[in-house]
């Protein structure tokens, strides 16, 4: 039931995806063009993207530490495509959900405290809880297939949750748009990063190449778990 899942990023050249970067690169205009035609009403960011492109300022404080202690979800609508952002311990702050353009759905362990959901939920903000000390990845996805009807996801940002959706053997695809520059800068970050150090490469298959006039090319590779 989980749905279809493919990790859709911009690179340098050099597989770097620092935002503020490849904004400055030619063939940034391709990025939305290519999200479109992958066909995925629903995509999802880690906290770290959530923070610096989505949420807004500041962080929650809850004053009662009580957390959830199980699993769960809150669905306030049924959409064609949510606006998903993975949280972990519950600290983005939002706006009522009527004022975004997409219907948000945060994910969260069970760690979350029962106070920052109670927060969603006035802001009509649907959540996922699951997962005791770390989100449940797969759990995760299984109920955005079953009980949001999510049948084809993106990942769009950042690198460790990208590498954790990989760890997980939750992607089914791999979509890169190659921009034209060269990062170069020491510990920027990558596509896909945070798997174990003694991981054997994990193969893959190439399904397509495109090369835009301004120079960008596309590249969409299966993986080994593809459906």
């Amino acid at each position: 039931m989980r749905p279809y899942i493919i990790c859709h990023m911009m690179t340098s050249i050099d597989g770097r995806i620092d935002c503020a970067m490849t904004a400055k690169l030619k063939g940034v205009e391709d990025y939305y063009t290519t999200l479109e035609a992958l066909d995925t009403p629903s995509t999802l960011s880690g906290r770290v993207t959530g923070m610096l492109e989505l949420a807004e300022p500041g962080e929650f404080q809850a004053k009662d530490k009580r957390v959830l202690g199980q699993d769960g979800f809150s669905k306030k609508i049924d959409a064609d495509g949510y606006e998903i952002i993975v949280d972990t311990k519950g600290t983005l702050l939002w706006n009522e959900d009527s004022t975004y353009d997409k219907p948000h759905l945060i994910i969260t362990s069970e760690q979350v405290t029962k106070e920052y959901l109670s927060y969603l939920d006035k802001k009509n903000i649907s959540w996922i809880a699951c997962g005791k000390d770390r989100i449940d990845l797969q759990r995760s996805v299984e109920l955005l297939g079953e009980q949001f009807g999510v049948k084809r996801l993106a990942i769009v940002g950042g690198a460790h949750i990208n590498g954790g959706f990989l760890d997980a053997g939750l992607l089914d695809e791999i979509s890169i748009l190659i921009g034209l520059g060269v990062d170069g800068r020491e510990g920027m970050p990558a596509v896909l990063d945070g798997l174990p150090g003694d991981r054997e490469p994990i193969p893959i298959k190439l399904k397509s190449v495109e090369q835009f006039e301004d120079g960008a090319v596309w590249l969409r590779y299966s993986l080994k778990n593809s459906r």
